[in-house]
């Protein structure tokens, strides 16, 4: 006789952890499976749609603004939620993995709101996963505080960052768990487990479950998650629009989606943001084949770059005039402890946010505590009390499909140090995932799956179009697989030399990296399920 479980049961296929089962709870896994149920084939639909898009595109046909939305772009009348509590001022946010010790300084930084990152800062060890979590709730429960073996000693202060949490992109899966023989969707476990565990927690300490949305890629995948939050809300009863979203502008085709992806998501909306990274690596993944999109070395493609400037200011406008945050690029620089290295870097850093602050943007991030009194002070000498400038509405702005593809205008071959870089980027990152690190220092700025993602696509690119030949990069792979041997012995060498060569030295460029080596090196299943 056959048992027939129950509808909307989860399996976990890993081994049991350290205080998992607080989070891994029967009614959180069934609140996944609900989710997974009502929403895994339109992801699934979604993630067809996208291959045919990257299709249609790669055979030639243009990308232009929608020409069906276009009323949604004309009416002015429309407008997001007001800012909610504690998404007012976002002038400062920091952004980091949700391990212990970057959970306790990332709230204690200064900054008005902690993106808690599982995408492209976290590895996805399972650990990681369930721990970050972990982490999410005790800091919220405020029993957090801890005390390193060495005598570090790390406690919540009084005034907290906001917290919104970025889940994992849509096209991920969560192989540790698994619903009607399946893996469960990535994205549904994070912001699942998440909002189960929060969301009531975060309302009645004054606030709301906030999240980052990575990888969208047009108006359809913000339909989806803004009909996931009604979902969920309505399940756990929690008032309607009382979760807020900022979404990643960091594919190029949501580029042309904006004021789209605005209307879906409109009563839990909290603004866009400008991923810039991962919006390279969106370009050179979309239009590699083209030589009129051969881009440089990555150090030689600014903000300032036409394109990108186009993309920014858009982004501006955009948000401003729908009442929308429009919060900037990330900082990424790792001051040292050299006083005139420290110097550049945050000269480099106080720059890039007096342009951002001067376009209008309401805030910007960085990417470390160190970072977060220079980008504060500057967007403090332009807003001063006044907590955004969405009153600039940037009229001024026009920028048309052209502009946002003017990549021709600053397009070269890389420099030999340039393809070295790369090289010695995306190995050093693989070696860190694939330890189970999200986030890694790599020569003076933290390196994570984004600029992983930029390094070895521009690789792939630039073999593509001949610029560089292939026994060049195998002559560079030799010498910096020996040079990451010799300064970690722990490194797998050959496991990382053939992620290397799978994604960036094929003939066609796998999409991201991280799935194939997800399931090749970071999922553990228990002996009975494997």
């Amino acid at each position: 006789m056959t048992t027939l479980a129950p509808p909307h049961q989860i399996r976990v296929l890993a081994a049991p952890g350290h205080r998992h089962d607080e989070i891994l709870t029967p009614a959180a896994l069934d609140f996944v499976g609900r989710l997974t149920a009502e929403f895994g084939q339109r992801r699934q639909d979604l993630l067809k749609e996208r291959r045919r898009q990257a299709l249609r595109l790669a055979s030639g046909s243009p990308l232009d603004f929608p020409m069906v939305t276009s009323g949604v772009r004309a009416d002015r009348s429309w407008r997001v939620a007001p800012p909610a509590p504690g998404l007012t001022d976002r002038r400062v946010e920091i952004t980091g993995p949700p391990d212990r010790r970057t959970t306790v300084d990332a709230l204690n930084s200064g900054a008005r709101v902690w993106m808690a990152d599982f995408e492209d800062a976290t590895a996805p060890l399972w650990d990681n996963v369930v721990g970050g979590q972990l982490n999410l709730l005790d800091a919220i429960e405020r029993r957090i505080d801890f005390t390193t073996p060495e005598g570090g000693d790390y406690r919540l202060g009084e005034r907290l960052a906001t917290v919104m949490v970025r889940p994992r992109g849509w096209h991920l899966d969560e192989e540790h768990l698994e619903y009607d023989g399946r893996p469960v969707p990535a994205a549904l476990v994070d912001f699942g487990l998440y909002f189960f565990h929060c969301a009531q927690r975060r309302i009645d300490a004054g606030q709301g479950p906030y999240f980052y949305l990575p990888k969208l890629e047009n108006r359809y995948e913000a339909r989806l998650w803004n009909d996931v939050f009604l979902y969920a809300q309505e399940q756990l009863g929690i008032p309607r629009g009382t979760v807020r979203a900022t979404v990643l502008i960091e594919t190029i085709t949501a580029a042309f989606e904006m004021e789209e992806i605005l209307y879906e998501l409109r009563e839990h909306s909290a603004g866009l943001n400008a991923g810039r990274w991962d919006y390279l690596f969106s370009l050179i993944k979309t239009f590699g084949h083209r030589t009129d999109f051969l881009l440089p070395d990555r150090a030689k493609v600014t903000t300032t770059a036409p394109f990108l400037r186009a993309y920014t200011e858009l982004l501006v406008r955009t948000c401003h005039r729908r009442g929308a945050h429009a919060i900037g690029g990330t900082a990424a620089q790792v001051p040292g402890g050299d006083p005139a290295a420290r110097e550049a870097a945050l000269a480099t850093v106080r720059l890039d946010k007096e342009r951002e602050a001067e376009d209008g943007f309401d805030g910007s991030r960085v990417a470390r505590p160190e970072l977060v009194p220079v980008c504060r002070e500057v967007f403090d000498g332009v807003l001063g009390d006044r907590p955004h400038q969405l009153d600039r509405s940037r009229d001024d702005v026009e920028v048309t499909a052209a502009d946002l593809l003017s990549v021709r205008r600053i397009s070269g071959p890389p420099t030999p140090e340039g393809v070295r870089t790369n090289v010695s980027v995306a190995l050093r990152y693989y070696a860190a995932w694939l330890r189970g690190q999200g986030a890694v220092a790599v020569d003076g700025l933290m390196e994570d799956a984004a600029t992983a993602e930029i390094a070895r696509v521009q690789i792939w690119q630039w073999l593509r179009h001949r610029v560089i030949e292939r026994e060049t990069v195998l002559r560079l792979l030799d010498d910096e697989i020996a040079a990451l041997g010799a300064a970690y012995p722990w490194a797998p060498v050959e496991d990382i030399r053939g992620l290397f060569e799978r994604t960036a030295m094929t003939g066609e460029l796998p999409l991201f990296f991280t799935p194939d080596a997800y399931t090749r090196h970071l999922v553990r299943r228990t002996e009975d399920e494997a």
